[in-house]
């Protein structure tokens, strides 16, 4: 983690950070060994499940698991989920520890549906998330490059989109708090024309999601503008709460407003989407459109981005996780978690040791996405990726065209990688980015334009 310094500014892929403090990190390759288990009565084995304590078999038990919870089979259940207990500690290997948050995930189900009250009684499946102070979540976001990549990205996207704009107005939809900001503020600052005045926008998520800050909205951004006055750059702040439930509907509606006055050819309109569009329900229904009294069949996800599109902005920017949890059907949204969070938990043993708060804060976020994902329905399942495909798809059919990213932009996303584990890689998806690791994909970054 890089300090504020008076020096010359750092490359984009630099995470800068007015609150910083460095983590010490040590990385810690001990591995407890899986428990065995006998076989257990009622449950028909198979030789697909393979040995017992196995990647394959653990993912086999859980979806077994799943589908006696949902027929509700208490006997089934509880044999299978006892079964885990013994083979996933929490302090195992990532594996063990990933199917442990699977297991929570399962009983917190179990108890909201009343299967298994006798098990769920006598096990402690709760994890609490943490609620980070402005300098661990600077610090907490600088370990991986699970966030880095897309704000490296995004932010060289940005920097050649408002090239020449006096005023560059910012609407931040993003999970991670205006984590980005600062290292987008540092290289505004430099430009050669002078820094232009920088409106920031916030869309206030009214939801906790994870990770969470200690701090204040309005806290956090007389703390950007102070950053912003340091680097010589006049900045605006302002912080409009409002929920992903209904597609943000009032920073569009203010938007829109402020809009009819927005200066022609003075002012770029920068939408960053990072990690939140997601929130969005996807489901289709039936809508009222707030602003002409129309109805139509859509989602909020087609709703918020045909929004945006007639806010006529001059570049958006969308990074998300690259997967697929919007099954409405348990088993399947199971699968696609697991075969998709098996890497953050693969991934903390390269920059957080085995026992450390840091570490403990960090899986605890990750079981609350797998909490969310498999214990709850309805409004309350929060957790709604799609993948980069369904996002283009999306984007293309809301009048957006593709800009890409420049080879400067891509030499600087490299540069940050080569600053992380070895395992971690890029990869060019046509015009896009993919953040991969050791081969999978893992966080997608667009860049788009209105057509």
């Amino acid at each position: 983690m890089m300090q504020f310094t008076e020096s010359l500014p750092p490359s984009l892929h630099q995470q800068v950070s007015p609150f910083s403090s460095d983590l010490m990190m040590n990385k810690n390759s001990t591995n407890n060994q899986i428990q065995r288990a006998r076989p257990w009565p009622g449950f028909h084995t198979s030789k697909n499940l393979g040995t017992i304590g196995d990647t394959n078999c653990m993912e086999q038990l859980l979806v077994h698991c799943a589908n006696a919870i949902e027929s509700n089979d208490a006997t089934l259940a509880q044999q299978i989920l006892w079964v885990l207990n013994n083979i996933a500690p929490p302090d195992g290997d990532s594996n063990q520890r990933l199917t442990c948050g699977f297991l929570r995930a399962l009983i917190v189900r179990a108890a909201k549906i009343g299967t298994c009250k006798l098990l769920t009684a006598n096990l402690n499946h709760s994890m609490e998330t943490h609620k980070f102070s402005i300098i661990e979540l600077a610090s907490f976001v600088d370990l991986t490059p699970w966030h880095r990549f897309g704000f490296t990205a995004a932010n060289g996207a940005i920097l050649e989109a408002v090239e020449g704009y006096s005023i560059i107005h910012i609407v931040d939809f993003s999970l991670t708090h205006c984590m980005q900001i600062p290292t987008l503020i540092d290289a505004i600052s430099t430009r050669l024309e002078g820094p232009p005045l920088v409106k920031l926008t916030v869309a206030g998520a009214t939801e906790d999601l994870p990770p969470m800050l200690d701090l204040s909205y309005e806290e956090l951004g007389a703390k950007l503008v102070n950053f912003a006055r340091s680097r010589n750059v006049m900045m605006e702040f302002r912080v409009i709460p409002s929920s992903s439930s209904d597609g943000f509907t009032n920073v569009i509606e203010q938007l829109r407003v402020q809009n009819l006055i927005r200066p022609e050819n003075g002012e770029a309109l920068v939408i960053n989407c990072h990690m939140m569009l997601h929130y969005i329900p996807e489901e289709t229904t039936v809508l009222s459109n707030r602003f002409t009294s129309e109805c139509s069949t859509n989602s909020f996800r087609t709703m918020f981005l045909k929004a945006i599109r007639n806010l006529d902005p001059t570049i958006v920017v969308l990074v998300d996780e690259d997967a697929d949890f919007t099954s409405n059907n348990l088993v399947c949204r199971l699968r696609s978690a697991f075969n998709y969070l098996w890497i953050p938990y693969d991934t903390v043993d390269t920059f957080l040791p085995r026992g450390s708060k840091q570490r403990q804060w960090y899986e605890a976020d990750i079981c609350w996405k797998i909490e969310n994902v498999i214990a709850h329905e309805g409004v309350q399942r929060l957790e709604r990726l799609e993948p980069k495909s369904q996002w283009v798809q999306r984007m293309r059919n809301g009048n957006f065209r593709s800009s890409g990213f420049s080879e400067e932009a891509v030499t600087e996303v490299k540069n940050m990688l080569d600053e992380h584990a070895a395992g971690w890689g890029l990869k060019r998806d046509e015009e896009d980015l993919v953040l991969t690791w050791k081969g999978h994909n893992v966080v997608f970054a667009t860049s788009w334009v209105p057509l």
